[in-house]
């Protein structure tokens, strides 16, 4: 575990380093989705986090809360990437708590227009047929 006189590293790098995610765009996106609180308020990719920050992360079926305790700056090994930080709390969260599926949330219209805007040549000439111009 080498610190630098920093101390302060990218959240989506110390993620990746930390193995919570396999790749930085992983963690990255996870950040954009909203998935990933720093004490407590939704934090970006480019946050700077420091020794002694709670991280919560947000899987598909997971929550996990996570105290910093070390910054690297390059990739470590495993058995040094779990010294990075401290397991506060691993939950398993049920479908309940999750919510209804993505899908369900806005209901479909009725009538689903294929192309948004002006209509192709090859929709016009079918409008045509159907309107017996």
């Amino acid at each position: 575990m080498k610190d630098s006189s920093n101390n302060r590293i990218r959240l989506d790098k110390w993620l990746k380093i930390a193995r919570i995610f396999k790749t930085r765009t992983q963690a990255s996106h996870a950040c954009e989705e909203r998935r990933v609180k720093v004490n407590g308020e939704v934090a970006k990719s480019a946050k700077t986090i420091k020794i002694g920050d709670k991280i919560a992360v947000k899987f598909n079926q997971r929550y996990r809360e996570l105290e910093v305790l070390g910054i690297s700056f390059k990739s470590v090994s495993i058995k040094e990437a779990r010294e990075l930080y401290r397991e506060i709390s691993n939950q398993v969260i049920t479908e309940e708590e999750m919510g209804p599926p993505k899908g369900l949330k806005r209901p479909k219209s009725a009538k689903t227009f294929k192309y948004s805007g002006r209509p192709t040549k090859k929709e016009r000439r079918s409008l045509v047929k159907i309107r017996g111009y």
